[in-house]
């Protein structure tokens, strides 16, 4: 009787360290790099929205794209305030969004008394190598037109192309049309490709309607000390 009880015993312990949860001195996965707050840095303010229509949307998607270079890829923190300085918490409104991966967003439909939000900014707190170094911008090239298939502005026929002008990894890139210098973001077109380390296509077969406008790219580098 004493040995069956044991037995059964043994098999308990061994069960329950099996099938212990794991904690803080064993996490699953690897922590990503912390960086001392005197490394890290704040953005400029931005406001992209005003409430005037559904609520403020200042979304971190947009922001970054209508942005290149001012804001780095992974924010550590994000803070908002209204245009008149008084922080979300004074404000008192009912947010919907407020994190570093969606940015903010304050919605009318989500405020008592069918009342409108206020009109908020936000900025970013970010980290090297984004901080320090900044950012440095290369000249405009424009290599090809819309003529043929679309515009191909990849970066590794650019690099071939102008040699010592382009670094070897950028952070961002810039679009504008070379008629009226405006964003890419902003003509409503659908693009192939649109990232710093690949470059920048737009192909005609992706159009809703006609061709692809002709447009130039600058890549954003790390300044040099």
């Amino acid at each position: 009787m004493i040995k069956l009880l044991s037995v059964a015993i043994v098999a308990a312990l061994f069960l329950e360290s099996h099938q212990r949860v794991p904690g803080p001195e064993d996490p699953d996965y690897p922590k990503g790099p912390e960086y001392p707050e005197e490394l890290e840095c704040w953005t400029d303010w931005f406001d992209r929205d005003d409430p005037s229509g559904s609520g403020d949307w200042e979304n971190f998607s947009n922001l970054y794209k209508e942005n290149p270079g001012k804001i780095c890829r992974k924010p550590q923190r994000i803070e908002a305030t209204t245009l008149s300085g008084l922080s979300v918490a004074a404000a008192g409104e009912v947010i919907f969004k407020n994190d570093v991966t969606s940015g903010f967003v304050c919605r009318n439909v989500d405020q008592p008394k069918r009342k409108m939000c206020s009109d908020y900014r936000v900025r970013f707190r970010c980290h090297p190598p984004f901080c320090g170094e900044g950012v440095c911008w290369t000249d405009w090239f424009d290599r090809d037109n819309p003529s043929g298939s679309g515009d191909w502005e990849l970066l590794s026929n650019l690099r071939k192309e102008n040699p010592g002008k382009i670094c070897k990894n950028p952070l961002h890139i810039k679009v504008v049309t070379t008629d009226t210098m405006t964003p890419a973001t902003s003509t409503g077109e659908n693009f192939f490709i649109f990232n710093p380390t690949q470059g920048f296509v737009c192909r005609n077969k992706d159009q809703k309607k006609g061709g692809c406008r002709d447009y130039k790219v600058r890549f954003g580098c790390p300044c040099k000390n």
